[in-house]
C-alpha cells in the first residue's frame, strides 16, 4: 500500500469517525474545530476527505498481494517422507547400481 492510499484511508477513517459523532450525538466535530460547516477549512477537510474516499475505491477492487496461491502450493509439491530415525534409502541408486553389474556381466 502506498503512502497516498495510507493517507486516503487515514482521511476516510477520519470522515467515518466525523459520521459517527453526527448520528450519536449530533456534534459535528469537523466544523467545531475549524468554525461552522460553512467555513472555507471544513470545506476543505470534507473535499479532502471525499477524495480520499474514491481513492480508497480503488482498494476495494484490487486483489490482495499477500497470497500468493503458488506459494501455498511449493509447500506441498515436494513432500518429505523422512521419518524420525533418519533418511530413507534411496533405491534408485541400487537399482542403477544392479544395471550397471547386469550389464557389466554380459
Amino acid at each position: 500500500m502506498g503512502a497516498l492510499q495510507r493517507i486516503s484511508l487515514a482521511l476516510v477513517i477520519i470522515g467515518a469517525l466525523n459520521w459517527g459523532l453526527i448520528a450519536f450525538f449530533q456534534f459535528d466535530l469537523v466544523a467545531s474545530i475549524f468554525g461552522g460547516q460553512d467555513a472555507f477549512l471544513s470545506r476543505v477537510v470534507y473535499a479532502l476527505v471525499a477524495i480520499g474516499g474514491l481513492i480508497c475505491l480503488g482498494l476495494l477492487f484490487k486483489p490482495d498481494e499477500e497470497i500468493e496461491p503458488a506459494a501455498r502450493r511449493e509447500r506441498f509439491a515436494n513432500p518429505n517422507f523422512n521419518t524420525e530415525f533418519g533418511e530413507e534409502p534411496d533405491f534408485t541408486k541400487e537399482r542403477n547400481l544392479s544395471e550397471q553389474d547386469k550389464d557389466q556381466q554380459q
